[in-house]
């Protein structure tokens, strides 16, 4: 009662802020009759002047106020918009790294510009994400004329581009893209070789458009490049054949956490049909069947959780995931797992091989890499907690720059699903006879041709807008505001693409006089055009405006405040009401039976409804429920890959390291002394006697790492010999040994096989780490079982492997470069008349360890060198090297090992000045 009043007295926390934002505001607005009057090159230099005053040691805040004004004026000059107070209001926030909810229609895309410019002054780069191609395709050509005016570059990043057009892209001041563009982008330039070879700048700052859409929906799902593993598809293809012999009592499904298990009885039935079909020997649950098992069971999700055309539809040839909070198809992403595999084999589509992860990384860790974040949308206050606490993000709420009056009628709650479709019906005819355009939101591509045939049997005319038809999406939905025009969309309605009342005039000049290339004719038909439309517009607005009409209510609120959303943009009328019934998913797995005989005691009689605002709450609190569910899931996931991140970025910035480095003889040097170290820790214990010593596992170990045949069982016999001394002889031996190959081979070719091999097993490694962690992951929450912390328990299992994984490296590392020969081809033997200046040049030297093939060595730098079996017999080098005589060394680098043996620098020994 307290925090009402107060609230009526000092206005909320978001009043007090946005209050306070109006003192900049005015600032600006100061600025623009100055601006008016400076010619376009007179405009375009204050970007210079801008720059100046930001190199002269002026902050991003001293300079926002120009900065905003000279975009403002900038936009007015090329695009015809200027930028409204509230808009501007959106710019501060976004400079300042929080969340601009500001409602469909109110100019997001607009917006953005003014923090754009601002940031970009300062030469780091700009990103701007969008949800899809089309969009940052549309937004870098459309903003880009106001950047581009002010003497700024502009990038788009989209599927297709090879390395050198994202390398210009992302050079440029400030660049469009998607976030899976810009996710990939970054994985794939940690799995390159040379720091050239690298597309992305250090990150800087960025823009997220729906923020709420890739920050939280798609959250869910990490972004994965995989290769290919061994070919399993005969296996999902029997199991397959397996689960439709399944019966309801076999099997236990759980909708709400969206899991389903055998019980006792189905995994017998499985067990004896498994067997019958010859793919099981002995018990389902022997440790030899534990793959068996997961077959099964991702074949009973495939069958019993995901449903055809609601959560992936089938299209040439092929399964594609349907995301369920934009409702587009998700092309190129795969469930993992073989779950997507299993999908396959019960659609009889190809099914491809399951892949192994290479690089991986979550939205949540990829955009905490920016040091400074900003997002815009529609919808973000029902999430501002996770943003809070996964992001660091705040949001605040921008005003409408004209009142909404849009009418928002409490539901209407039916009996059955068929009640419900004949009320909406009903209701889209009364709208056509007013002329009210209407927007019809549905959850699923099934539910969309669900209604799409009801109303067909009505005879009324309709566009239908899914995933099937995602390409005309735009001109769809910008004639979606003509008048008695009737749209049935899924949740991905009017996503970049405003429902203007009497239609959409830019979509229709591009259609239809675009081709007309008489300049007189062109204009007439623009002004025709221009005047059916806002005649078009009277009788909409007459009619009422926009009714969205909600099918069913989704889990998250937002869902249904975007669909909600597109009517009464602008201060255009408008109206929205949500029909549901007691067989929808949320109402049905939230205690549809309790209500429903509730409503039968009430008497409620078929095609009758109950309408009250408390229902409204109710199914607030149910979805409110909903999402918290989900947040603590998405939280969780979170938890394990921070711990996998934290490696990530060792493993990351280890590569760039290495990749900036001319020289890792030193690194390489240490790695080596650590296996030494290593073999005495494992073969010499401390404090025992030289009898306890396992010399002979020593000297193998010594011989297969190093190819160094020691006489360690002799040293062992020497009298007083200690642990040191020997660790010593081994020490100096295989330095020795090294050093001689530098010399022998050229100190800056013992550095390239360095730098490449280390690369190369490093990211082998790594790979092997990330399998490794997904079947530690798959596993753990049965730790539970046994009273101990399953994140605890995957945060030390997970450390361990690491510290495991680099210990393996440091040998595989030694033992290559230990083996690494030269292997050239004997030059052709020259015609005995033919001069010496026309003689064949001597072939290459090619890289190669014991055990791998020439055709290995001589593949791209990606092929990584095997670590050999055993010692192999080193091949005649190109010249004869005699460690005593220095006039047969040659050029040597001065930070290269001496040729002498000694184990010193060159420069700190034969070399020294």
């Amino acid at each position: 009662m307290f925090a009402v009043l107060a609230k009526r007295v000092f206005g909320s926390a978001n009043d007090r802020f946005i209050k306070s934002l109006t003192k900049q505001v005015a600032a600006i607005n100061a600025l623009e009759p100055s601006l008016q009057t400076l010619s376009d090159e007179e405009l375009r230099g204050r970007t210079e002047w801008l720059r100046g005053r930001l190199a002269a040691g002026e902050t991003l805040d001293d300079l926002l106020p120009d900065a905003f004004a000279t975009v403002r004026e900038a936009a007015k000059r090329t695009l015809g918009q200027r930028h409204f107070d509230v808009q501007l209001m959106g710019g501060l926030i976004l400079h300042r790294g929080m969340i601009a909810e500001m409602r469909t229609g109110e100019g997001k895309t607009l917006v953005a510009t003014l923090a754009v410019y601002l940031n970009a002054l300062a030469g780091k780069g700009v990103h701007v994400v969008t949800v899809n191609d089309y969009l940052a395709q549309r937004d870098a050509a459309w903003m880009g004329q106001v950047y581009q005016f002010l003497g700024m570059t502009v990038g788009c990043i989209v599927a297709g581009l090879r390395d050198p057009e994202r390398r210009a892209a992302y050079a440029a001041d400030i660049t469009y893209g998607t976030n899976n563009e810009f996710g990939f982008d970054y994985l794939r330039d940690n799995m390159k070789f040379r720091l050239e070879d690298m597309v992305q700048r250090e990150f800087n700052y960025a823009i997220v458009d729906e923020v709420d859409s890739i920050l939280i929906d798609e959250a869910r799902t990490p972004l994965i490049i995989s290769g290919p593993t061994e070919d399993s598809s005969e296996l999902y293809t029997s199991v397959n054949r397996i689960i439709p012999k399944l019966s309801e009592a076999d099997y236990e499904k759980d909708e709400k956490a969206r899991q389903v298990t055998l019980t006792e009885e189905g995994a017998e039935t499985v067990e004896r049909l498994l067997t019958e079909a010859g793919l099981l020997k002995g018990s389902l649950y022997d440790i030899h069947s534990v793959s068996l098992v997961h077959h099964v069971n991702q074949a009973l999700k495939a069958h019993k959780l995901f449903t055809r055309d609601t959560d992936y539809i089938v299209k040439d040839d092929k399964v594609i995931i349907i995301d369920e909070f934009t409702g587009r198809m998700m092309e190129g992403r795969r469930y993992s797992e073989g779950l997507h595999q299993a999908l396959e084999a019960k659609e009889q589509v190809k099914i491809q091989n399951e892949n192994q992860t290479l690089a991986s990384i979550t939205f949540q860790n990829y955009f905490r890499l920016y040091p400074k974040l900003a997002g815009m949308t529609g919808t973000a206050m029902t999430e501002a907690a996770e943003f809070a606490e996964t992001y660091g993000l705040e949001v605040a709420e921008v005003p409408t720059n004209v009142p909404c009056i849009r009418k928002d009628h409490d539901d209407e709650v039916y009996r059955t699903a068929k009640e419900k479709y004949d009320a909406i019906a009903n209701l889209v005819e009364e709208c056509r006879e007013r002329k009210q355009p209407v927007l019809v939101g549905t959850v699923s591509i099934e539910k969309s041709e669900m209604l799409s045939a009801h109303l067909k049997k009505k005879k009324i005319p309709h566009q239908v807008l899914n995933a099937r038809y995602h390409e005309q999406e735009a001109a769809i939905i910008a004639q979606a505001g003509v008048p008695g025009a009737v749209t049935i969309a899924t949740n991905m309605a009017g996503r970049g693409t405003d429902i203007q009342l009497g239609g959409n005039f830019d979509m229709r000049v591009a259609q239809e006089a675009a081709a007309i290339e008489d300049e007189a004719a062109r204009a007439r038909k623009i002004e025709q055009i221009q005047e059916e439309i806002q005649a078009a517009k009277e009788v909409a607005l007459n009619a009422g405006g926009l009714y969205v009409i909600g099918t069913e209510r989704h889990e998250s609120r937002r869902i249904d405040n975007q669909l909600r959303g597109r009517s009464g943009r602008q201060g255009d009328p408008g109206a929205s009401r949500f029909f549901l019934s007691l067989e929808d998913d949320l109402m049905r797995i939230f205690g549809s039976e309790r209500m429903d005989s509730m409503l039968q005691r009430f008497g409620l009689k078929e095609g009758e409804a109950i309408i009250h605002p408390w229902v409204n709450k109710a199914l607030e609190k149910a979805q409110q429920k909903v999402e918290a569910r989900h947040f603590e899931a998405r939280k969780h996931l979170l938890k394990y890959d921070n711990v996998m991140n934290d490696q990530r970025k060792v493993i990351y910035e280890q590569r760039k390291d290495l990749m900036r480095s001319t020289d890792l003889h030193e690194t390489v040097a240490d790695m080596r002394h650590e296996v030494i170290d290593g073999l005495i820790a494992r073969f010499i214990p401390a404090n025992a006697y030289a009898e306890q010593w396992d010399v002979k596992g020593l000297h193998e170990e010594c011989l297969r790492l190093f190819g160094l045949d020691l006489p360690v069982e002799d040293w062992s016999k020497e009298e007083g010999i200690a642990e040191e001394a020997i660790r010593e002889r081994i020490t100096q031996a295989a330095d020795r040994k090294m050093a001689g190959k530098a010399a022998n081979f050229g100190a800056d070719f013992m550095r390239m096989a360095e730098k490449s091999l280390l690369l190369q097993l490093l990211d082998q490694a790594w790979k092997d780490h990330l399998h490794s962690l997904d079947h530690l992951r798959q596993g753990i929450n049965l730790r539970a079982y046994g009273q101990r912390d399953p994140l605890n328990e995957y945060k030390r299992e997970a450390f361990e492997m690491f510290e495991e994984m680099l210990s393996k490296l440091r040998e595989t590392v030694t033992g290559v470069l230990s083996h690494i020969e030269i292997r050239s081809a004997p030059p052709p033997q020259p015609a005995a008349a033919q001069p010496a200046a026309a003689r064949p040049a001597q072939a290459e030297p090619a890289l190669v360890g014991a055990g791998a093939t020439e055709a290995e060595m001589q593949g791209p730098p990606s092929n990584p060198v095997r670590p050999p079996a055993a010692p192999a017999p080193r091949r005649a080098a190109t010249a004869a090297l005699d460690p005593n005589d220095s006039k047969t060394w040659g050029k040597v680098s001065r930070n290269a090992a001496c040729p002498c043996g000694s184990g010193k620098k060159y420069k700190h020994c034969h070399g020294k000045i």
